[in-house]
């Protein structure tokens, strides 16, 4: 049985359709006045959603593989554990780091809202805060997780966390084999943003970039 842990409260000052109509029809002026390019927007905002944003998140599990200690404070206190290294901020104030483990699979959806650990993942991705992930993550994480190209073995249990307005979630992926040798900087290289948000796996040494 896959679990869910729903202890979500809206949040009140969320409003993200509002702002986003706000910004849309400031690029749609700005774009008619002929001062901005829309393809340079969307290459600006692809690179802090995928690459930029999610380094935070990548050095603090690149620390919690390597150092025992610090994974422990994150176990324990995941927001005080994160602050140290710098990475506190809008949405990402109360932080709780949750571990996968062979027996274990992590996933993090927001079902009300869009609640997301901005200070360590950076922009979330569309997908995210769509409708048909924010339920299905919920009643089928495992056919949501195989459409990611993640098919886990069906003996692994998936936990699927509510992230809410109060506490957000970071997901700690498992550390990948042949990394030994490896420094913090070099194992963040294999931390990707969907790794820390469960619907996706650490990448394999071989297929770092």
């Amino acid at each position: 049985m896959d679990d869910h842990d729903d202890h979500h409260h809206h949040d009140p000052d969320n409003h993200y359709s509002d702002m986003q109509a706000r910004v849309k029809a400031l690029e749609t002026l700005l774009t008619e006045k002929g001062l901005i390019d829309p393809a340079a927007i969307d290459v600006i905002v692809e690179t802090y959603e995928t690459k930029v944003g999610p380094r935070n998140g990548a050095q603090v599990v690149a620390k919690a593989w390597s150092d025992p200690e610090f994974a422990e404070w994150l176990k324990r206190d995941a927001t005080a554990a994160i602050a140290s290294l710098g990475f506190t901020g809008r949405q990402g104030e109360h932080m709780r780091a949750v571990f996968n483990t062979p027996e274990t699979h992590n996933l993090i959806v927001c079902t009300l809202c869009s609640c997301y650990p901005w200070s360590v993942l950076g922009l979330p991705p569309v997908w995210y805060k769509a409708p048909a992930y924010r339920s299905r993550a919920v009643i089928d994480p495992r056919g949501v997780l195989a459409e990611f190209g993640l098919t886990l073995p069906e003996e692994k249990k998936i936990r699927v966390w509510d992230s809410t307005a109060e506490l957000r979630y970071l997901v700690i992926p498992e550390r990948p084999v042949g990394t030994e040798g490896m420094n913090e900087t070099a194992l963040a290289d294999l931390v990707s943003r969907d790794a820390m948000i469960g619907t996706a796996i650490a990448r394999a040494p071989e297929e770092a970039i």
